[in-house]
């Protein structure tokens, strides 16, 4: 029996990298799996190069996004979430700070990373989205992945990390600049699980330079947060964690209950009225969702 890490997959197909470096393409029993990229699993080879799944280990982190119908896994065993956004085009602040709740519940580490500030034509736009995220505390990186990427090398390092963000972010091209062989090992990867184009709809792991790996994952258009309780949503604002439990009424919807702490934050600026928005949005969902079983 041998153990490895999961860093590429796709359909019932795994490609586990072994703890002797080697890699097998492996496949599990079950017709349904549970199993992410970043997952240890152990693994009963048939050859030097293939094998059978037949369990995972225990997970430090799961990272993943639900709606009221189904689970979505993006990556085990993370330490830090890296949200890359960009200049052009556009994203969603709403996105993102659906992202970062996501980080919050596991207790994962967290970085937003502005790419593409050599395009300034829109960098004032972007700074103004991001404002109030790094009011409340969030971390953000500018960089260029076309230019220089060596400060986020550094913080990456020591950590098993997540990039998430929308499409056309720059995720690949910041992770081509971070892996020198990135491209080159998403080629074999395909060769190997033979499903060409397919595959880059999956996370696929990368050893970093240094100490540290990186989890590359597809462009998302949606972040849903049903697996999330109401509690794990509001700690997922750190500007309000101070004001858990402080309004009237422990039912608080922070609409139009009086002595609501939370609306008293937001007229005396201590918390964004974007940021309030996106909260009563996601209490709103979660609700809609508690109303449904």
């Amino acid at each position: 029996m041998s153990t490895g890490v999961v860093i590429a997959a796709f359909g019932r197909q795994y490609m586990v990298r072994l703890a002797d470096a080697s890699e097998a393409l492996c496949y599990t029993r079950a017709k349904k799996s549970e199993i992410a990229c970043g997952d240890q699993v152990e693994v009963q080879l048939s050859s030097p190069d293939q094998g059978v799944i037949n369990k995972i280990l225990p997970r430090k982190s799961l990272f993943y996004r639900a709606d009221q119908w189904k689970e979505k896994l993006i990556a085990a065993n993370v330490t830090q979430v890296v949200v890359v956004v960009a200049t052009e085009p556009g994203f969603s602040d709403d996105l993102v700070s659906r992202c970062l709740c996501a980080a919050e519940a596991q207790d994962i580490a967290s970085l937003i990373v502005l790419n593409k500030c050599d395009l300034t034509a829109q960098l004032g736009v972007a700074h103004a989205l991001l404002a109030p995220l790094q009011a409340a505390g969030h971390e953000v990186m500018e960089l260029s992945a076309k230019q220089d990427v060596s400060a986020l090398l550094a913080r990456l390092q020591n950590h098993t990390s997540l990039f998430v963000g929308q499409s056309g972010m720059g995720k690949s091209t910041l992770t081509n600049a971070l892996v020198p062989d990135a491209e080159a090992r998403t080629r074999e990867i395909s060769e190997v699980l033979d499903s060409g184009k397919h595959t880059t709809t999956h996370a696929r792991l990368y050893v970093l330079p240094g100490e540290g790996a990186l989890i590359d994952s597809p462009g998302l258009q949606t972040f849903g947060l049903a697996h999330l309780s109401r509690d794990d949503i509001e700690a997922g604002f750190p500007e309000i964690r101070p004001l858990h439990g402080q309004c009237r009424f422990r039912d608080c919807r922070h609409l139009k209950e009086p002595d609501c702490a939370i609306r008293a934050a937001v007229e005396d600026g201590r918390m964004h009225p974007r940021r309030y928005d996106t909260l009563c949005q996601l209490i709103n969902e979660h609700l809609v969702k508690k109303a449904m079983y």
